[in-house]
């Protein structure tokens, strides 16, 4: 654990080293001191403000809302959660009137004051002898803030006055052309960035193409290290993408916060992708931890696949059953991490998750009475693992189904049988079964022989092919002991029958009883000796 935990830094530590994230840092730097200084305003949105979004529980409780101009938040007004969007959109409505007179005038006089109408202050905006009623502060605009009525009013008269001003700046023709250019210098560097995070995804994707290409009968501990490099491979790959995707929003977010028309656009921008961005990071981060959690279960089972750890030639039964463990493993930590993001999902956009889950607890209670078969199969899943009654690469009989068996977890088997039928079998259902390969297996061949042949010959011929076919360097790493001549087993209808026993590797036991046939029969036909087929006599009398 502690060697994959260095491992992943590693990783990490080289990745932040590549040149794409050198470059990426130093241009972000040249496009950050280049930027004037009087382009501060790259104003976000007011993240605290969630009214127009999360559920309202309560109509009477005080909120509050930013009032803006040009997309700045220049004060906040608070009110009955009912009662707040119609006061908002009175105030905006009557700044519009203010801002767009003052705008239209060159030479003007703006004076704002505060009158006080039944003991509440209230702010005037007067342009050129033409007074507009701003608003009227109450007490639920002060809130905790600890000041007075008139304080929160000068406060106001001081942001609105400093608002105007600089909105009247930014609507100049060399205040405009200023900003086109950094727009333009914004895009230059997101199109730089852009080919060089292109460049970085497609070697990324390229790469996991080339660690994902299998080839025939490699070693387990090879498979696992490459699925290990393959899930490492793709947490890159989407952590790139995402950086490609995080730049070219961020620049289009700022390139709209430059201009005072399209500065509105940030607030809908962002209300608009709220939502959506909150699920998707975490949706991202839950591939990402689900990814980490596979190249961690491949390294831990390729430490166990080791040469120092495991001989594959004598410890294929256990590396079978890893595998298994291992699979089962990945689909249980997806479950897992994907039922962990749902509840995370939901709180990051303001759903209240404890009554959630107890419904989930409650529906669950209902599902598992209701699901007994479910629970059943997932109960005897776990024990066909843990007892190691089969394992996926595992030959078995369950039934009167019998084949190779492709995929386990808690819930099915899945075996395919010699016609290539994939069959699915409910653990639950798996009460007895036969495992043909379990650490080895044995061809049995039964050889049916003539009687009129001399059996001490036949019973010759038979110890001498098993004895030439040990000798021969191919079949000896696939037969594990002496071949068992155990002599005539029975009187059958279509002759004597010769039982033979060959133990061998798990699954080679009927490649090995084909070619123990094939030679036997040259050597019986070399020997003029005949293999027996069904036969009938017949006697006819003569009643008289």
């Amino acid at each position: 654990m502690l060697k994959f935990g260095k491992k992943i830094l590693y990783i990490v530590k080289n990745f932040c080293n590549q040149k794409l994230i050198k470059s990426i840092i130093i241009i972000c730097i040249i496009t950050l001191i280049t930027l004037p200084v009087t382009a501060q305003v790259l104003v976000f949105p007011n993240l605290n403000n969630t009214n127009s979004w999360l559920p309202k529980t309560n109509n009477n409780s005080e909120v509050s809302h930013c009032i803006y101009l040009d997309g700045i938040c220049l004060f906040k007004v608070a009110a009955a959660s009912s009662d707040i969007d119609e006061r908002v959109k009175v105030i905006e409505n009557r700044l519009n009137r203010i801002s767009n007179l003052y705008f239209s005038q060159k030479e003007l006089e703006l004076n704002i004051k505060v009158k006080s109408i039944n003991k509440l202050p209230n702010v005037y905006v007067t342009i050129n002898k033409q007074q507009i009623r701003l608003l009227t502060v109450t007490s639920s605009d002060v809130g905790s803030e600890g000041i007075d009525l008139d304080s929160k009013a000068n406060f106001i008269i001081e942001q609105l006055e400093a608002g105007l001003k600089r909105a009247k700046k930014e609507r100049e023709l060399g205040y405009l052309v200023k900003r086109g250019l950094i727009s333009v210098g914004i895009i230059g560097v997101l199109l730089i960035l852009n080919f060089i995070l292109l460049r970085q995804i497609k070697r990324l994707k390229i790469s996991k193409e080339r660690v994902a290409e299998s080839k025939i009968n490699q070693p387990v501990s090879t498979i696992l290290i490459r699925r290990e490099q393959w899930n490492l491979k793709e947490v890159q790959y989407r952590l790139s993408q995402l950086v490609q995707f995080v730049f070219w929003l961020g620049g289009i977010f700022i390139i709209v916060g430059l201009f005072p028309y399209t500065r509105i656009a940030q607030i809908w921008l962002f209300n608009l992708l709220r939502i959506p961005l909150r699920i998707g990071i975490v949706s991202l981060i839950t591939y990402v931890l689900i990814r980490l959690s596979y190249a961690l279960i491949a390294k831990l089972s390729s430490l166990l696949f080791s040469h120092d750890l495991l001989d594959f030639d004598s410890n294929r039964r256990l590396q079978l059953r890893l595998t298994t463990i291992s699979i089962v493993s990945r689909s249980i930590i997806t479950i897992i991490w994907v039922m962990v993001g749902i509840i995370v999902a939901l709180s990051a956009i303001g759903i209240n998750i404890a009554p959630l889950l107890a419904g989930v607890g409650i529906l669950g209670v209902g599902i598992s009475l209701a699901s007994q078969n479910l629970i059943r199969d997932a109960i005897n899943g776990f024990f066909i693992i843990l007892e190691d009654q089969y394992a996926v690469g595992d030959f078995i009989q369950v039934d009167k189904f019998g084949g190779l068996v492709e995929n386990i977890n808690l819930r099915i088997t899945k075996i395919r049988d010699s016609e290539g039928r994939l069959i699915t079998i409910p653990n639950s259902e798996v009460k007895i079964v036969a495992n043909l390969s379990s650490n080895w297996s044995r061809a049995d061949l039964s050889i049916p022989v003539a009687y009129e042949d001399d059996i001490n010959q036949v019973l010759s011929v038979v110890n001498q092919v098993a004895e030439e076919m040990l000798k021969e360097p191919v079949w000896q790493t696939e037969i594990l002991e002496k071949p068992e001549i155990l002599g005539v087993e029975n009187f059958a209808e279509q002759g004597l029958i010769i039982r033979v026993w060959i133990k061998t590797k798990p699954l080679k036991q009927w490649y090995i009883s084909r070619e123990f046939r094939r030679r036997l029969k040259v050597a019986f036909d070399r020997q003029g000796l005949l293999l027996s087929l069904s036969q009938q006599k017949v006697w006819l009398t003569n009643i008289k």
